[in-house]
């Protein structure tokens, strides 16, 4: 090697030595990382045994049926409140303290009933009327007879002093609020006996209301949004079938017009991203002049009913202007980057050479989203029933002056309690679900313990579908003659490969990856946590750690990719061959940069192109701004429900088809490089690499070697044409 050719490759590692012996993916190999496959599978065994101790414990109906006093669940199948579904008040007006937006929870008596009152209503008038007060008992607790007097069912809290008509409202019974002539009402009265004589304003129920209805107003929208899936959900499912038939079908054309498509696919970008600024422009011309349509985004704050902010002219300038950035930023783009573009085209003509001998890897994919899936869904089920794994805890409460007040109490012998001697009018009432045993004391721990593994695992099955498809394309590359000295099944022998000597590799690459990500996740906890008390310099402090964070995470990704690779090709640890594939890339820093992330924009353009077109249809079709679609589409809350979720799925559809295409090149790459190294060209070192490959990433090298080596490649070159001659012969 010239002396010059020793000082560039010297502190980017030394080139690859040709072997002889080399013939691609090496057979004979141990199993790698063996303390971490061990590490791995005893936290495996630990989070399997987190989940059977959270079903043990857990009770999603905690967060599906609204609960009263007793801690008991409203309309719950099969217990004596079956046919009381709704959550009835006793007082409504004392939601209205500011204790209700701290505890989460009202100081008054709450009772499952079967229906809402209907109409006005007090103890006294309805206990002189037999037919009323049965009636009125509908909303008492149980043991209230006609033999006992008005006094001592008020003095035990066995009934609400007054009854007001109200409407169900996410299971629960609220008065049924009204205006007339700029006047609340209730019932169609603007005032209302509160029982104890005193006539009292519709508006007074109007505090009580709002602070009642800013405790439930998540579990409002989280209900809505699950109707809306209820709605919906086959329709969603053709949406994502859609949008994989149509990865599909683009994967295919791409494998035999390469070319065609990759510009197809760019003019059909720049057309939807044009259309979506052309349609967000008549949106906001036709709310020109429309009553409350110029009012500001931020003078509207946040709603619930996302549909309202579609009526405001504000938003769809915003949705504008975004997209016009995008598409002026992907045109320049397109303009700087023409020359490499032809090129990378050429590398993906290539690489569908590849995949066409390997046709199998386009349906890996499918296995990766059935494991991701199940990984998902066993931390989704977790956290659930670890949430719900509480016990029910009362407190006093009372109206006036208390020792005991919020105190913990048990409602079973309250009655004959010292703290019900003490304050006459307290009462002991459900006040959340908690816990003080040693198992609620770690349930954090528990959840913290949920996250972290679901990290490690989505990150291993990532891992695995990296490595699977860098041994399949590897064994592609190294064939001398294809497919000949191929395997029969490269995708299979791959994975086992990977499962059986390197799951100790994946787990330590996906366990570094982990520990980022929920360190990341602790610092979004503490930014949320501190939001309120944070100074300039700690607000400061966090969003750099954060963006440090976020940078490392993308570095991590990378590396581990790439040494994914090396350990298909040579079966070494992880360490290892994240440095060799370090130093290779570093000796090839100008490739990577030129080709292989063009590489990536262009794929990334094919994502985009897929999820805008499956993206208009589902917005036409759930918006129901297509008449043909009107009677055919769901009726839903929220249609940007349905929408998001096929936008968002459709995308994820897509990545994991063209991830394929990407880990193919992304393979070849690194395969070319070390051919380059290995080989010299001549009768008895030929390249691997196709005549077509050898021409596609020729055109670079004498920008990244020094000159003597690049005048050496030249002549390298002249050798390997008897080679390319004889490839075009025989294709």
């Amino acid at each position: 090697m010239p002396e010059e050719d020793g000082e560039y490759f010297g502190k980017n590692g030394e080139p690859r030595k040709y072997d002889p012996t080399f013939k691609g993916p090496i057979q004979n190999r141990g199993c790698t990382d063996i303390v971490c496959c061990i590490l791995f599978i005893i936290a495996i065994l630990g989070y399997f045994a987190v989940g059977i101790l959270a079903w043990s414990q857990g009770d999603p109906r905690k967060v599906i049926y609204p609960t009263d006093s007793r801690g008991q669940f409203c309309g719950q199948a099969g217990t004596p409140l079956e046919k009381k579904p709704l959550l009835f008040y006793f007082n409504i007006m004392k939601c209205a303290s500011p204790m209700v937006l701290l505890e989460f929870q009202c100081p008054t008596t709450q009772m499952c009933v079967e229906k809402c009152p209907e109409k006005f209503m007090t103890l006294i008038k309805a206990y002189s009327n037999k037919n009323d007060f049965d009636y009125y008992k509908q909303f008492c607790k149980d043991g209230v007879t006609n033999t006992m007097g008005v006094p001592d069912i008020l003095k035990y809290g066995l009934c609400p002093a007054m009854l007001t008509p109200s409407k169900p409202f996410t299971r629960r019974c609220f008065p049924a609020l009204g205006q007339k002539g700029g006047v609340i009402t209730v019932g169609n009265n603007s005032h209302f006996d509160d029982g104890s004589g005193k006539m009292r304003d519709a508006k007074d129920l109007m505090d009580g209301v709002k602070n009642a209805t800013v405790v439930i107003e998540a579990r409002q929208v989280v209900m809505k949004i699950f109707e809306d899936y209820t709605q919906s959900w086959y329709w969603i499912l053709i949406g994502l079938v859609i949008a994989m038939l149509t990865s599909l079908l683009f994967i295919v054309l791409l494998r035999f017009l390469a070319g065609i498509m990759v510009w197809v696919m760019i003019v059909l970008v720049i057309l939807v991203i044009g259309y979506g600024i052309v349609h967000c422009y008549m949106e906001y011309a036709a709310l020109k002049g429309e009553p409350g349509a110029d009012v500001t985004l931020q003078d509207l704050g946040f709603q619930t009913d996302f549909t309202v902010y579609l009526q405001i002219r504000q938003t769809w300038l915003a949705f504008m202007i975004i997209l016009a950035i995008v598409e002026l930023i992907i045109i320049l783009l397109l303009i700087f980057l023409r020359k490499r573009i032809l090129i990378a085209v050429a590398l993906i003509k290539e690489a569908s050479r590849a995949i066409a001998h390997v046709m199998s890897s386009l349906f890996y994919p499918l296995f990766t989203f059935l494991l991701l899936a199940m990984v998902i869904a066993y931390w989704a089920v977790t956290a659930v029933f670890l949430s719900t794994s509480n016990e029910p805890i009362y407190k006093v409460f009372n109206e006036t002056a208390c020792e005991h007040s919020r105190q913990t109490c048990d409602p079973a012998n309250y009655t004959t309690s010292s703290m019900k001697k003490e304050c006459p009018d307290s009462e002991c009432l459900f006040a959340f679900y908690g816990g003080e045993t040693v198992y609620h004391k770690y349930l954090i721990g528990l959840q913290f313990y949920n996250v972290f593994l679901f990290f490690w695992c989505a990150n291993f099955v990532t891992a695995l579908g990296q490595m699977t498809l860098a041994g399949a394309f590897a064994s592609y590359y190294w064939a001398f003659v294809k497919p000949d000295d191929m395997p029969a099944f490269p995708v299979f022998s791959a994975l086992g490969r990977s499962l059986r000597y390197h799951t100790g590799t994946l787990a330590f690459g996906s366990l570094i990856l982990a520990i980022i990500q929920i360190i990341r996740v602790l610092l979004e906890y503490l930014d949320h946590k501190l939001k309120g008390a944070q100074n300039k310099c700690t607000k400061f402090l966090l969003c750099c750690l954060k963006c440090c964070f976020w940078c490392l995470e993308k570095f991590i990704k990378f590396i581990n990719r790439n040494a994914y690779i090396m350990v298909a090709i040579y079966g070494k640890n992880f360490c290892t061959s994240a440095r060799d594939a370090f130093f290779l890339l570093m000796r090839n820093m100008i490739r990577v940069a030129v080709l292989d992330k063009v590489t990536d924009f262009l794929l990334f353009l094919g994502k985009l192109l897929i999820v805008g077109l499956v993206g208009i249809f589902a917005f036409f079709f759930f918006s129901g701004k297509v008449k043909a679609f009107e009677n055919t589409a769901p009726h839903l809350h929220y249609y940007w429900v349905p929408i998001l979720t096929v936008v968002i799925g459709s995308y994820l559809i897509a990545h994991g088809f063209f991830s394929v295409y990407a880990m193919c090149v992304d393979t070849l790459f690194l395969c070319f490089c070390e051919d380059l190294e290995r080989n010299d060209g001549s009768a008895a070192r030929p390249y691997y690499m196709s005549s077509t490959l050898h021409e596609i990433l020729w055109k670079n090298k004498a920008e990244d070697l020094p000159s003597s080596s690049a005048q050496r490649q030249d002549d390298e070159d002249i050798q390997l044409k008897p080679k390319q001659a004889e490839e075009e012969d025989a294709t």
